[in-house]
């Protein structure tokens, strides 16, 4: 876990990122430029209702503190980051998500700008959908991961009043709310039709490989077709960094049996799994999990089916599968099994042998590795 110490605007702020390497640290230029902005422009008398979007690990949350603002993200993470980063004795709401997003009207919006642009047009449009006309929008982002088209999509959207100067590769914006809301955006869900199937499985913008089937993917189904079609009645599956929830629909449309959990870190790809399922299978018995981790009360799983994210915040490796492989063998029924995705160049091969006393190839193409293991025993660090 990273520490390190946000200080700006006369704040100080520990801050601590979970799960992250030495050199991660929990906050950035742009959250520190985003933070002098708000407090030389307001004051917390001045702006009764604040909204921060997509916060990372708190530093903007509880950098604005003074405000009481409302935190909303899709990621679960920053819950987790908040839990570890409040200090003792401070109150600091749980943040919402998509799962049930705050209502407006507020005075000021500050947003962290995502990578992903069609993720950064649905935020601007929800965010003109729940900003006062008169409030004032402040995003901010690190320049090298800012989307290509960002400058258009904010053009496009909302009505920039202030580009303020780079400064330590950063750059905030300062704009009004536009009209276009998500009320009138056609492109809020995509999706594909599943093979050798009838169904149409869509999902929301910032959910992975939304509007085809990631060739990862493609390469693990018919394993976990075979896999969940010999599970008896009421066998525990869990479809673990579920996205769409292809992986637990394939399981379902297999067995329609089986007890599936659908778990991610986005709550954007719950939304989008829950709606598949409860299009798909009505009557299934399934649950559906926010979360960066397994519950340590999820109890065991017989199956669990997973093709780990290998990139975070810019960072990319195998620090998630990691954690998520670690959490897996002490969730799997003792007799359980994992079917798992990986990039070939990421030699899941030697992670896996850390955690599973039996790893086994299970098919291969030059850019994914199918691996089944189980028989856990204790990760090493």
């Amino acid at each position: 876990m990273t520490s390190d110490v946000l200080e700006v605007s006369g704040l100080s702020l520990p801050l601590k990122r979970p799960g992250g390497g030495r050199s991660l640290r929990a906050w950035d230029a742009a959250d520190e430029l985003l933070l002098e902005q708000v407090y030389a422009r307001f004051t917390p008398e001045s702006c009764p209702r604040v909204l921060i979007v997509d916060d990372q690990f708190g530093a903007l949350t509880l950098g604005l503190a003074s405000f009481t603002p409302v935190s909303f993200a899709d990621s679960s993470s920053l819950a987790s980051a908040l839990i570890t980063n409040t200090p003792s004795g401070q109150d600091v709401a749980a943040p919402s998500s998509w799962l049930a997003p705050p209502e407006g009207p507020f005075d000021l919006v500050v947003m962290r700008i995502p990578r992903q642009v069609d993720y950064l047009i649905c935020v601007l449009r929800w965010v003109n959908g729940v900003l006062d006309s008169d409030g004032v929008l402040i995003a901010g982002g690190m320049i090298k991961h800012l989307p290509d088209s960002s400058a258009g999509v904010f053009a496009d959207l909302v009505h920039t009043r202030e580009v303020c100067p780079a400064r330590k590769k950063a750059r905030v914006i300062v704009a009004a709310p536009g009209d276009q809301t998500l009320r009138n955006w056609d492109d809020l869900w995509k999706g594909y039709l599943l093979p050798d199937s009838e169904q149409t499985i869509s999902a929301m913008p910032n959910v992975f490989a939304r509007d085809k089937l990631d060739i990862g993917t493609r390469l693990l189904l018919p394993l976990v077709k075979r896999e969940a079609a010999g599970l008896p009645a009421g066998a525990r599956v869990l479809d673990l960094a579920c996205g769409n929830g292809v992986l637990g629909l394939t399981a379902l449309a297999a067995n329609p049996e089986l007890a599936v959990t659908f778990s991610d870190v986005s709550s954007q790809a719950v939304v989008s799994a829950r709606d598949n399922v409860s299009e798909a299978f009505p009557g299934a018995e399934v649950a559906f999990h926010h979360n960066d981790c397994i519950p340590e009360d999820a109890g065991r799983f017989e199956l669990v089916l997973l093709n780990p994210p290998f990139h975070e915040g810019g960072v990319v490796g195998d620090h998630i599968a990691l954690r998520l492989f670690r959490q897996v063998a002490r969730h799997l029924e003792p007799s359980g099994r994992m079917l798992m995705v990986g990039n070939r160049h990421l030699g899941y091969h030697r992670s896996l042998r850390r955690f599973f006393s039996t790893v086994r190839q299970l098919d291969a193409d030059p850019k994914f590795v199918v691996f089944e293991a189980g028989n856990q025993e204790a990760g090493r660090s």
